[in-house]
């Protein structure tokens, strides 16, 4: 790989062989600015807090130096003790973790573990009790669980990656982390990695009290933003949104959209219309079961479904490829949510739309979005073919076939009219 001005070669980075390995057959080829600001401390050994939003390569950054760090100092194995333990709020985020170190751990032949609650307690429990494992990868409830059985023992833990921690202060985690966090060994003995998409007074709290020394990164938002996303915000009607958006999926003839929205019942709402517009929609939402959110990402994954609608859940941590469109049918309140959003396209390179609908109680929200992102983004009215009238839908289901059909009521015996307590009829003579 030749040098390129401004550019951070993973080559001059001194790794080991089977990483650099790893890394060339994934196709990476340059370190993003936050590998490029990070790596060189952490393959040190040094702690680091970092402020990153998703899709920056932050999980890379930990993972090679984690594997860096175990393939250059190996050591005996036992069962129940990790070398490495990485903290992270969802199961889908784990999921990726999980699937983003194999590969590029795939010449190192260590043994990750991912643990998380809502499904496969079985699969994770034997897991963990067959042979040693190098990485844990944890949702906090779930690790907290396998702890209590001793199936895990965080005493030896040489290396501990906190990410998303502000997310997972919004979802009341922080309390399950700081009880993990005191089960490894002290700070002084361990080294800390600490990513957040932001760095609140309350964040920076947690980060310094876990961390010694720490550097600090902190990649703009709109750095995160791709470049090779175009931005359109339409100015509509609330009443007119549906049919933009439905029509916008049509005439565009998308394959793989997510749709964001900004609470549970219009997810429930706008993919049960989609349906009865024959379109193939499905929801993540923190209504839907893990079980059933795992499922619809896979039916997104794998094109049985071309309509993701989406709450805010599912903007962090989500990793898909060829999402040529992310569509917000509302404007998210927080403006920082719409640099996750738009990242869900335009990943590695590739180029990616984001289209917005501003409706009469949202626009306002266009100068802070703006602010965010360092830019003003195109605001447009919606073209002829957005406009269109809406075909006839599908009628509603009723409530017997709801679900895929039903069967038909069971008739009623005749009810036996009841004699009046304590009176018998007159015996025969």
């Amino acid at each position: 790989m030749e040098p390129e001005e401004g550019k951070t070669r993973f080559h001059d980075l001194d790794l080991t062989l089977g990483l650099m390995h790893a890394i060339s057959d994934l196709g990476f080829k340059y370190c993003t600015d936050i590998q490029a600001q990070l790596l060189p401390h952490t393959l040190e050994g040094k702690d680091a807090t970092a402020k990153a939003q998703t899709g920056t390569g932050k999980s890379a950054t930990f993972i090679v130096a984690l594997i860096n760090r175990f393939s250059r100092h190996s050591i005996k194995r036992e069962k129940g003790y990790p070398r490495a333990l990485i903290l992270a709020p969802t199961r889908e985020l784990v999921h990726q973790i999980e699937k983003d170190f194999k590969g590029l751990g795939k010449y190192s032949h260590m043994r990750i573990v991912s643990v998380f609650g809502g499904t496969g307690y079985a699969k994770q429990q034997q897991a963990l009790a067959d042979k040693p494992v190098d990485v844990i990868a944890a949702t906090p409830g779930r690790l907290l669980d396998f702890i209590s059985k001793k199936l895990i023992n965080l005493s030896r833990v040489e290396v501990v990656v906190i990410d998303e921690a502000d997310r997972m202060l919004d979802m009341g985690f922080i309390p399950d982390v700081r009880r993990l966090i005191y089960m490894t060994p002290h700070k002084d003995k361990r080294q800390t990695l600490f990513f957040s998409a932001t760095l609140t007074d309350e964040v920076l709290r947690l980060a310094d009290s876990w961390t010694k020394d720490a550097v600090r990164v902190e990649i703009d938002p709109d750095q995160a933003a791709a470049d090779s996303i175009e931005q359109i915000v339409y100015l509509t009607t609330e009443d007119q949104k549906f049919k933009n958006v439905f029509n916008l999926l049509v005439s565009e003839n998308l394959q793989r959209v997510i749709i964001f929205v900004n609470r549970k019942d219009t997810a429930r709402y706008l993919s049960d219309k989609l349906r009865r517009y024959g379109q193939k929609a499905g929801v993540l939402s923190g209504d839907v079961s893990q079980d059933k959110r795992f499922k619809v990402l896979n039916q997104f994954k794998d094109g049985s479904i071309n309509v993701l609608v989406a709450t805010d859940v599912a903007a962090r941590g989500l990793h898909i490829e060829n999402i040529s469109h992310v569509v917000n049918y509302d404007l998210p309140i927080e403006p920082e949510h719409y640099i996750h959003r738009i990242g869900r396209t335009g990943r590695a390179g590739a180029t990616g739309t984001s289209i917005s609908f501003a409706d009469e109680m949202s626009s306002f929200q266009i100068p802070k979005i703006e602010e965010v992102l360092g830019n003003k983004v195109s605001c447009e009215y919606p073209t002829e073919a957005l406009e269109a009238d809406l075909p006839k839908p599908a009628p509603r289901p009723s409530k017997q076939t709801k679900g895929g059909g039903g069967k038909a009521p069971r008739k009623r015996r005749p009810r036996r009219s009841r004699r009046p307590q304590g009176k018998r009829p007159p015996k025969k003579q």
